[in-house]
């Protein structure tokens, strides 16, 4: 498959339908960008980048700061078709993780936050790149009437993007990843939806993902859907200040039939399916509330596990949600529940280009032609690739014997008391979460001797209250070795969600041991509240 030819292709048929639109948050705003006017951008930026690779000599490294935007879509189309190397630099980086993205490329393309984000960068110390600013309007415009030049791709071997990921050390790693390992696995994830899933797909998170540059752009462009984005970016979720419950009204807004979710965005559709006044909902009455329309969105997920009573309690209100795994190193997925072949409690079978087998240990390990071409930079976080090809993961799971996945921990995460217990801290968490008032839950334990839980609640929640009910879930439903026995609560705010998490939501273990240190030292000092 020619993923962004027959993207192409697909625009060029259709020159007058919808394909992207942003929803404002100014109620009801919205403005559409056509096939016809996006392929015409995408057509003036090759050109302009195919001049900009001369320039370099060939190898041409672009560094990406954009919010999502159609300036966002149309530099990842162009540069695609320019053979050129992407290399997106999400928004929420810190000035140090951008520096050392920003050392590694010969021009940035930028849309006008990514210009406000560099000068707040430079302000830092951050060395300026060179910039070329985007504007679609523009682009469109000065190519209007032109002939377009989307000449194919002449290779697809070639390594279309640099995906950064939070290592173990300041500097982020990163990802090669190769332009048919991409095509091939949105060939996988086509088979296994009906055509017109992704008729119209919100996006909610940075585009700078991998991930969502699949779902978002590449799953639904291909599909012949509108992409529906957000602004302004600090809509998304891996802002400060933003979160899923704020988004909420966005969905109804928007109208999506698919999304992918982050598992924050899951439990707050589960809250609200529990609220006083939805609970009575049922079927269309319930879909309109949430999405705008008669039947549900469809919902994939992953990045961390979500409980599964909050999946089958949706499920039972006529949502499913759709879990899945994969990692950057393996072009984003690997594994998925899909309809018609789905269990709750795993992360689905393997897409039809993946191999999975379990090490000796219990690690996963995976084959496929979607694997990555090496990292640019060592990191001890690193993943290896085995002399057989198998991507060893770093994930300790279980294979049914049917070839439904279950994760149930991370080999460097494991915790290993004072006492030699094991105890996977993801599937604990994922269980405590399920409580409705708990936001975040976060366990430790490696040499400690007992458990200790750091949870964030609702701003709303009388910490007391939470503390007891978090004790007594924990005697009820996890065993000794894994249940909390030292509790900290937090209530839940901006400035938490900024410093002690990533931009998607994972938790920054060491930070947060920070916090759960200080609280209990305050406490035993029996500091005023």
């Amino acid at each position: 498959m020619r993923l962004i030819d027959d993207i192409v292709a697909m625009g060029e048929a259709r020159p007058d339908a919808v394909m992207i639109e942003v929803l404002d948050a100014a109620p009801g705003a919205r403005q559409s960008y056509r096939w016809r006017e996006m392929l015409d951008a995408v057509s003036a930026l090759r050109g302009l980048l195919i001049g900009l690779d001369r320039e370099a000599g060939g190898g041409l490294r672009v560094g990406l700061v954009m919010a999502n935007s159609p300036e966002w879509v149309a530099a990842d189309l162009a540069l695609w078709l320019g053979e050129a190397v992407e290399v997106p630099i999400p928004l929420a980086f810190s000035a140090e993780q951008a520096r050392h993205l920003l050392e590694h490329v010969d021009v940035c393309l930028v849309d006008a936050p990514g210009q406000a984000r560099l000068r707040a960068w430079a302000e830092a110390g951050v060395p300026a790149p060179r910039c070329v600013p985007v504007d679609v309007d523009a682009l469109s415009g000065a190519q209007r009437g032109g002939p377009r030049d989307l000449t194919p791709c002449r290779r697809q071997d070639f390594v279309c993007k640099i995906i950064h990921t939070s290592g173990t050390t300041s500097a982020p790693k990163g990802v090669k990843i190769r332009a048919f390992g991409v095509a091939d696995l949105v060939a996988a994830l086509r088979r296994k939806v009906p055509p017109g899933t992704y008729a119209r797909y919100l996006s909610i998170v940075p585009l700078s993902l991998l991930i969502e540059q699949v779902t978002g752009i590449y799953m639904t462009l291909s599909d012949g859907g509108t992409l529906v984005l957000l602004s302004p970016p600090s809509l998304l979720l891996g802002t400060p200040g933003t979160t899923a419950k704020a988004i909420l009204p966005y969905l109804r807004l928007a109208r999506p039939s698919a999304m992918t979710l982050p598992p924050a965005m899951v439990e707050a559709i589960d809250r609200f399916c529990h609220a006083p006044d939805a609970v009575d909902m049922r079927g269309e009455a319930l879909f309109q509330a949430l999405f705008g329309r008669d039947e549900p969105a469809f919902l994939g997920c992953g990045g961390a596990p979500v409980a599964p009573d909050v999946l089958s309690r949706l499920a039972r209100r006529g949502i499913a949600v759709y879990e899945g795994y994969g990692l950057s190193e393996n072009s984003s997925v690997a594994t998925w529940n899909v309809p018609g072949s789905a269990r709750i409690g795993t992360v689905g079978r393997p897409l039809d280009h993946v191999e999975v087998q379990l090490a000796a240990d219990g690690e996963l390990l995976l084959r496929s032609s979607s694997l990555f071409a090496g990292y640019t930079s060592a990191d001890p976080s690193s993943c290896a690739v085995d002399a057989k090809g198998w991507l060893h993961t770093g994930d300790i799971a279980e294979i049914d014997s049917d070839g439904f996945v279950r994760i149930t921990g991370r080999k460097k995460n494991l915790i290993i008391t004072a006492s030699g217990r094991n105890v996977s801290p993801a599937w604990v968490e994922s269980r405590y979460k399920s409580l409705d008032f708990v936001e975040e839950a976060v366990i430790f334990g490696d040499r400690l001797e007992k458990i200790h839980g750091l949870f964030i609640v609702e701003e709303r929640a009388d910490p007391d209250a939470a503390r007891a009910a978090i004790d007594d879930f924990g005697q009820r439903h996890l065993s000794e070795v894994e249940r909390a026995a030292e509790i900290v609560v937090l209530k839940s705010t901006p400035e938490l969600y900024r410093h002690c998490f990533t931009i998607t939501g994972r938790p920054i273990r060491t930070e947060l041991w920070k916090r759960m240190t200080l609280e209990l030292a305050c406490k035993e000092n029996s500091c005023p509240a």
